[in-house]
């Protein structure tokens, strides 16, 4: 029995936690329908996610159909969330697509769809409540071929769609003939020169298109009715080939020989044990197996993560962990999402690193400490989430939006105990060093500083996403390691704050002079001594502030083109680009990531609420 691993993916409340919840009701691994109002689904198993009724983090169940099992991945919806869905998309092996028939085409399918062709993943169309009043059919297949793709086809109809009577039927292949044609050279030559393609030709023309993520086939249906849910699993175990996956490639010299494989997701547990799904490639993983995963630092260095399995879980199946599966592992503390079993190559994914910037304290001030506790745990599973100790018992933190500092409130309250405070969230601003500046200072006899340290160093420009990288001129055995360590520590840490008062990154700083004198140096004196000389090299080479920038695309009416631009460039937006006819238009360009919000809550009222808006991170540029 062969595996698929596939991906539900919709704009929020489209439907998809129902959706998982009928394939796996329908095909026997669960005995009873959860309901996302009643709180009791099988993917939403966290707390949060019951209260909320949204999911938070990806999960994963299984099922068999037609002699192959499908690991479904039920993926966040919230725009809050798209790098939980962006992570879980580089293990999958095709994705199910879902829209509502009500509210159509939104702002988050859109993002999803692009992510998709992006990464030529093949995608079914799930068109989802066609028995709610207002659901559309013909009328929303124009929009799916306007706004999202114009490669598609259903492969389904509906009659008596809007009403508790919607029926799902089956529609003849030679009907999806000539979208085929445009995306398949031998359909189309067929269609030209005859004879017509018969059904085996447009069925292998149908799975290799969707298979290498040109076309989209269409389905309609219902998650809660169970109508068209046969035709979507069938179609999906016959257009998705097993093994998909854009898979690091094995070294060229063939060194490697162990397992290969991805972290995905890790999930806190009792007793603050974490659960890590690992998508394994190739190989087999056995309980009781020492594994080293490896995993790529903001500053290049690449860093070993080793343990024993303690637990393993291999989703629908018994047995050992063999390629082309997932499982659920525990024992080896520390992994984060994105560690690699095997080798690490250039080819993992790259997220934008959140911009909203708050901080956080305990209403209770005995919570302190256990609070700063509790969001360096949380940080430490999720790469994205960046936490750090601040001033007066307050921990400042990084995420992507207001829905996500709400979920991380109820998470501290429910999981820890803690009643937390979040300060208001800002957009976070960068300094890059602009030049090259060096500093030092010598012991005490010289009557220079009251440390009994020799400390020089020279501060540079990195390459952009570098992070900070500390690096020696200075021979290394011509300190004790400690006091080594003291400086490198306080350079990262000292740099958390420039001359402008923003963190600065992307740097490198190198140690070029160095003394002690032994036995009166200490570590300590190291400490205090290079935030004073690295602060003076920080001055010289000068700094540049960054802000974060966001790509923007605008659907608006035509009518509402002129003000929604002039809205735009009195926010500072660099328009790249606007396209449309008589139906809307689309106006694509960059704005700084502070005007954001603003703008999102200006175009309703200039669009008679028929604006929609899409952003997110596209890196930053020298601030105005």
């Amino acid at each position: 029995m062969h595996t698929l691993n596939i991906g539900i993916l919709a704009h929020v409340d489209a439907g998809k936690t129902s959706l998982t919840e009928r394939l796996l009701f329908d095909h026997g691994a669960i005995d009873r329908l959860g309901s996302v109002d009643a709180g009791d689904t099988r993917t939403d198993d966290g707390a949060i996610e019951r209260q909320r009724g949204i999911t938070v983090r990806s999960a994963v169940a299984a099922f068999t159909a037609h002699g192959t099992q499908i690991n479904l991945i039920d993926t966040p919806g919230h725009s809050d969330f798209i790098a939980e869905v962006e992570r879980a998309l580089q293990v999958l092996d095709g994705a199910v697509l879902l829209l509502s028939a009500v509210e159509g085409v939104q702002a988050q399918t859109r993002v999803l769809m692009r992510t998709l062709r992006r990464l030529g993943l093949p995608t079914l169309v799930f068109v989802n409540k066609i028995d709610r009043p207002g659901a559309r059919a013909d009328e929303l297949l124009t929009d799916i071929r306007r706004r999202l793709t114009p490669h598609v086809a259903p492969l389904t109809g509906v009659t008596g769609i809007g009403t508790p009577e919607a029926r799902v039927h089956r529609r003849p292949l030679d009907a999806a003939a000539e979208a085929l044609a445009e995306v398949d050279p031998g359909i189309l030559a067929a269609l030209v020169d005859g004879p017509p393609p018969d059904r085996a030709a447009l069925q292998a023309a149908l799975a290799a298109r969707t298979a290498d993520g040109s076309f989209h086939p269409v389905y309609f249906g219902s998650a809660l009715g169970g109508q068209g849910v046969v035709e979507l699993v069938e179609g999906i175990v016959r257009t998705v080939p097993a093994g998909s996956v854009r898979s690091p490639s094995p070294e060229p010299s063939g060194r490697h020989r162990g397992p290969r494989g991805t972290v995905f997701a890790v999930r806190p547990g009792p007793g603050g044990q974490r659960t890590a799904y690992l998508r394994l490639y190739d190989g087999e993983v056995t309980q009781r197996q020492r594994l080293t995963f490896l995993r790529r630092e903001a500053d290049g260095r690449t860093t070993e993560v080793a343990g024993r399995v303690g637990r393993l879980e291999v989703i629908g199946r018994p047995g050992p962990l063999t390629g082309g599966n997932i499982a659920a592992l525990a024992g080896i503390p520390g992994l984060r999402v994105g560690d690699r079993l095997g080798e690490l190559t250039d080819r993992a994914p790259q997220f934008a690193p959140p911009t909203l910037q708050t901080l956080v304290r305990a209403r209770r001030p005995e919570q302190s400490a256990p609070l700063r506790s509790a969001l360096l745990a949380l940080a430490d599973q999720d790469p994205l989430m960046h936490a750090r100790p601040a001033a007066a018992g307050a921990t400042s933190l990084l995420l992507y939006g207001e829905v996500q500092m709400e979920v991380l409130a109820a998470t501290l309250a429910q999981d820890f105990g803690i009643d937390a405070a979040f300060e208001p969230g800002r957009v976070r601003l960068l300094e890059r060093p602009a030049g090259i500046g060096e500093a030092s200072e010598e012991m005490p006899w010289l009557d220079r500083t009251r440390y009994w340290a020799t400390v020089g160093l020279r501060v540079e420009p990195g390459p952009v996403g570098s992070g900070g990288v500390f690096a020696y001129e200075t021979e290394l055995g011509a300190l004790p390691r400690a006091f080594h360590q003291a400086i490198e520590e306080t350079v990262h840490t000292t740099m958390l704050s420039g001359p402008h008062g923003w963190e600065v990154t992307d740097y490198r700083v190198t140690l070029t002079r160095s003394g002690f004198s032994s036995p009166v140096s200490t570590a300590a004196d190291f400490r205090g001594l290079t935030p004073v000389v690295l602060r003076r090299a920080l001055e010289r080479a000068g700094t540049r502030v960054y802000e974060p920038y966001h790509s923007f695309e605008a659907e608006v009416p035509p009518d509402a083109l002129a003000p929604v631009t002039s809205l735009l460039a009195s926010l500072g937006a660099e328009i790249k680009e606007t396209t449309g006819g008589t139906a809307s238009w689309v106006i694509a360009g960059e704005l700084p990531a502070r005007q954001v919000r603003r703008a999102g809550l200006r175009l309703p009222g200039l669009t008679r609420g028929e604006g929609v808006w899409w952003s997110r991170p596209s890196g930053d540029r020298p601030a105005r």
